[in-house]
C-alpha cells in the first residue's frame, strides 16, 4: 500500500464531523438525564471529599472536577464540555488546521469527561469505539507546532494509520465471530434478519421494506454478514491495492445498508470513517500516467499480483459456497443455503486462527515500520533525517505499545488464548483499562425479540380509572406512526427503554427515577419523551397515576394479493411491566429510597455566575429546536459550504489554466520573432534567461 496522506485526511475529516454529532446530540439531553432532577444526577459520580485534584483526577479522569472553582454544578459543566467539544470538532471540520494533535487530544478528553459521569447511558460499544478511535488519532494527526505546511506526510505517519486498519479488523472480525460463539439459533439457522428489522431499537421505515424481502434471500444475506465481518478483513493485511480496494467497498456496502434501515446514531458513520485505512492516495486520485507506462507491459509483476488477487478471490467463493452449502434451486428461482459446519468446528477454527491473527498484524505492523525507516534514510538533508529518524522511534513505540494494549480485548473472542499473552500485556492493559483506549467490541451477539419485539408502553391517569398512553417522539409506540429517521443522533433514553424491555423493570433502576420524575412533572424528563408540549397527554397538570406495560410489536405484512395496511405495526398485550404507582406511593419510595433516588443534591451554585448564565442562554436558544433538526441543520450547512468551495475553486482553476492557455501563443510568436530576425545572440541570450528562470523556480 501506497501513501495515505489524502486518506488520512479524509479519516481525521470524518472524525471530526463524528465529535460534532455525538456533543450535540448528548448536549440537548443533559438536563433531562443528568441534571439536579434528572434520571441519573450526574453530581452524584463525583463527590467531593476535600482532596487534591490530582488526587480527584486520579480516582476519576474527568475534567468535571474543575467545575466548583468556575461556579458551575456537575450538569452545567457537562454542558460547557459538549459546547467545546462541538465548537472545536466544528472548527476541525471546515479548517484543516485545527485537524491537529493538539485539537484532537482536547476532544478526547472532553469526551471522556462526559464518559466518567455517563452511566448507563453513556455506555455503549459506539461511545467505547469513539474514544478509542479518538486516542488513535491524536498518534494519526499532524502536530503543526513541528511540521511545515509543505512536510504533511512524515516518515511514522503509515506507522500510526496502521493502528486504525487494526481497529476496523478487530471491529468487524469480533462482531462475526461472536454471533457464532454465542450459540444463537437464528444466526447458526441464518435467519437471524427475518426478526432483526423489525427487532432493533429504532428502525428507519425502509426497515419495514426489508422486513418483506423473501427468507431465502434474507438467510443469503446472512451469509453476505459472516463473510463481510468474518472472511473479507483477513484481506485487510494483504499488499494488495485490489484487494484493499475491494474490502473497502464491501465495508462500505454493509454499512450503508445498516444506516438505511436502522438508527444507529454516528455508530455506522464512525465504521465507514474508519474505512478510509483501506485506501491509498492513488485509490482517492488515481496516477493516469503510471497507468500509461505499464500498458506496454505484457507479463510484468502486475500480471502476478492480478493472477494473486484472483487466487483469493476464489478462495473467498469456495468457502462461502462450502460452509454455506450454497446452491441455486431452479424450479423456485432462488438460493438455498444452510451452514454446513458446527459449533465444535467453527470453535476450532477459530482457537487454530486467534493467534494466527495476531502474528500476521505483526508482520503488517513491521513492514509498515520499515517502510518509515526507509523513508527516513532517503530524507533531503543530514538534519531532517535526524529529526525523522527521532519521530519514527518514538511513533514506532507507540503503535507497538498500543497493538500489544490491544491484544488483551481482541483475544477476549477466545477466553483460552488470552490466558497465553504474556502477563506484562495484562498489566499494561490493566493500567490503561479507564481510559476506554482499547476495547473489546462484538454487535448484535444474540438476536432478541424472536416471539415478537418487546416494548413497554407507559400510560398515566388522573383518577386510576382511564389511562391514556405516554407516546415517545422516537421508540415504537402508535401501531400507526412510522418509524422515524433520526441518524446521527441518538435519543439515549429510548435505547434504554429498549434494553429495559428485555426483562423485568428491577434490572433497570433507572426506569424507577424515570417514572417519578413524570409524576412530579420534570420539563427536561418531559422534553426525552416529547419535544412539543402540546403532544405530550399531561402538560397541563402531571399524572396523578403512572403504570407501564408490555407489549410485543411486529411489523404488519402484505397480504398474497400485495395490500398492505395503514398501520406500520401490530401489537399484543403481555402482562404488566411496572405496577400503578403515585407520589407517596410505599413501593416507589421504597424503590426510591433503595437506589438512592432520594439523595438531596448539593445546594446550587450562584446562578448568576457569568457562565452559568451564559449556559442558560444558550440552552434556552436552543432547546426550542429537536436534535436531529440542529444536527442535519449543521451537516447541510457543512455540506453547502464545501460545495461553494469545491466550486469555486474549479471555476479559480479554470481560469489560471485560460490564462495560460492564451500566454502559449504570445510566447510561439516571441520564438519566431527570435528565430527569424533576432539573430543569433539574442536567442541565445533569451534562451539562457529561460533557462536560468526555469532553474530558479525549480530550486524555489
Amino acid at each position: 500500500m501506497g501513501e495515505q496522506r489524502f486518506a488520512r485526511g479524509a479519516f481525521l475529516w470524518g472524525l471530526s464531523g463524528i465529535y460534532l454529532c455525538a456533543f450535540l446530540s448528548l448536549y440537548t439531553q443533559i438536563p433531562g438525564l443528568y441534571g439536579r432532577d434528572g434520571i441519573l444526577p450526574a453530581w452524584k459520580m463525583l463527590r467531593f471529599t476535600g482532596k487534591s485534584f490530582w488526587e480527584q483526577l486520579k480516582d476519576s479522569p474527568t475534567l468535571l472536577w474543575l467545575g466548583p472553582p468556575l461556579g458551575l454544578d456537575t450538569e452545567q459543566g457537562m454542558e460547557l464540555i459538549c459546547l467545546l467539544g462541538a465548537l472545536l470538532s466544528l472548527g476541525a471540520l471546515v479548517f484543516n488546521c485545527f485537524r491537529d494533535s493538539l485539537v484532537f487530544l482536547l476532544l478526547w478528553i472532553l469526551y471522556l469527561s462526559l464518559y466518567q459521569v455517563g452511566q448507563v447511558f453513556l455506555y455503549f460499544q459506539w461511545d467505547s469505539l469513539l474514544l478509542e478511535a479518538g486516542f488513535l488519532a491524536v498518534l494519526v494527526a499532524p502536530l503543526h507546532a513541528f511540521r511545515s505546511k509543505t512536510n504533511v506526510w512524515g516518515p511514522h505517519d503509515g506507522i500510526t494509520f496502521w493502528l486504525i486498519r487494526w481497529l476496523l479488523f478487530r471491529l468487524m472480525f469480533a462482531s462475526g465471530v461472536v454471533k457464532l460463539t454465542s450459540r444463537c439459533p437464528t444466526w447458526w439457522g441464518l435467519t437471524a434478519l427475518t426478526y432483526h428489522y423489525e427487532t432493533q431499537c429504532i428502525p428507519t421505515p425502509a426497515a419495514w421494506y426489508a422486513h418483506q424481502l423473501p427468507v431465502w434471500f434474507q438467510k443469503l444475506s446472512v451469509v453476505a454478514t459472516y463473510v463481510i465481518e468474518i472472511g473479507v478483513p483477513w484481506l485487510f493485511f494483504l499488499p494488495s491495492r485490489r484487494l484493499s480496494l475491494f474490502s473497502f467497498y464491501v465495508q462500505v456496502l454493509l454499512q450503508v445498508l445498516i444506516i438505511l434501515t436502522g438508527n444507529y446514531n454516528f455508530f455506522n458513520l464512525l465504521t465507514l470513517v474508519l474505512c478510509f485505512s483501506l485506501l491509498d492516495d492513488h485509490n482517492v486520485r488515481p496516477d493516469q500516467k503510471g497507468k500509461k507506462a505499464q500498458k506496454g507491459s505484457i507479463f510484468s509483476i502486475k500480471s502476478l499480483v492480478v493472477l494473486l488477487d484472483l487466487l483469493v478471490f476464489a478462495l473467498l467463493v469456495f468457502w462461502t459456497v462450502k460452509y454455506f452449502d450454497l446452491h441455486i434451486n431452479w424450479q423456485r428461482y432462488h438460493v438455498e443455503t444452510r451452514t454446513a459446519f458446527t459449533y465444535h468446528d467453527f470453535l476450532q477454527w477459530l482457537r487454530t486462527l486467534t493467534f494466527p491473527s495476531i502474528w500476521i498484524a505483526v508482520a503488517s505492523l513491521g513492514w509498515e515500520i520499515l517502510k518509515g525507516m526507509y523513508r527516513c534514510a532517503v530524507g533531503h538533508s543530514v538534519l531532517w533525517k535526524l529529526w525523522a529518524t527521532v519521530q519514527w522511534i518514538i511513533f514506532s513505540f507507540a503503535a507497538v505499545g498500543m497493538f500489544a494494549v490491544s491484544l488483551v480485548p481482541y483475544t477476549y473472542i477466545d477466553f483460552e488464548t488470552t490466558g497465553q499473552l504474556w502477563p506484562s500485556v495484562h498489566q499494561m492493559f490493566k493500567s490503561v483499562d479507564k481510559y476506554q483506549v482499547a476495547n473489546s467490541y462484538g454487535l448484535f451477539r444474540r438476536m432478541t425479540g424472536v416471539g415478537g419485539r418487546p416494548e413497554v408502553v407507559l400510560e398515566g391517569s388522573y383518577d386510576n380509572e382511564t389511562w391514556t398512553e405516554i407516546e415517545f417522539m422516537y421508540k415504537p409506540g402508535n401501531v400507526s406512526t412510522a418509524p422515524p429517521i433520526v441518524t446521527p443522533h441518538q435519543p439515549r433514553l429510548d435505547w434504554q427503554m429498549w434494553f429495559a424491555a428485555l426483562g423485568p423493570h428491577s434490572q433497570s433502576p433507572w426506569f424507577t427515577s424515570f417514572v417519578y420524575r413524570l409524576l412530579q412533572g420534570n420539563k427536561d424528563v418531559v422534553r426525552l419523551v416529547q419535544n412539543e408540549e402540546s403532544v405530550y397527554p399531561f402538560h397541563s397538570h402531571p399524572p396523578h397515576y403512572i403504570r407501564a406495560q408490555l407489549y410485543r410489536y411486529w411489523f404488519t405484512e402484505t397480504d398474497q394479493t400485495g395490500h398492505t395496511s395503514s398501520n406500520w405495526w401490530r401489537r399484543r398485550h403481555v402482562e404488566e411491566f411496572y405496577p400503578v404507582v403515585f407520589i407517596g406511593d410505599h413501593t416507589l419510595e421504597s424503590l426510591l429510597n433503595q437506589h438512592g433516588f432520594k439523595d438531596k443534591p448539593p445546594t446550587r451554585r450562584s446562578p448568576d455566575a457569568p457562565f452559568p448564565s451564559a449556559l442558560r442562554l444558550i440552552r434556552d436558544f436552543l432547546q426550542l429546536y429537536p436534535a436531529p433538526l440542529l444536527l442535519h441543520s449543521l451537516i447541510i450547512t457543512v455540506v453547502v459550504l464545501y460545495s461553494l468551495q469545491a466550486l469555486f475553486g474549479r471555476g479559480s482553476k479554470s481560469g489560471v489554466s485560460k490564462q495560460r492557455g492564451h500566454s502559449k501563443p504570445q510566447g510561439d510568436k516571441k520564438k519566431q520573432k527570435v528565430n527569424s530576425g533576432q539573430g543569433s545572440s539574442a536567442a541565445s541570450g533569451s534562451g539562457g534567461d529561460a533557462a536560468h528562470i526555469s532553474k530558479r523556480r525549480e530550486k524555489s
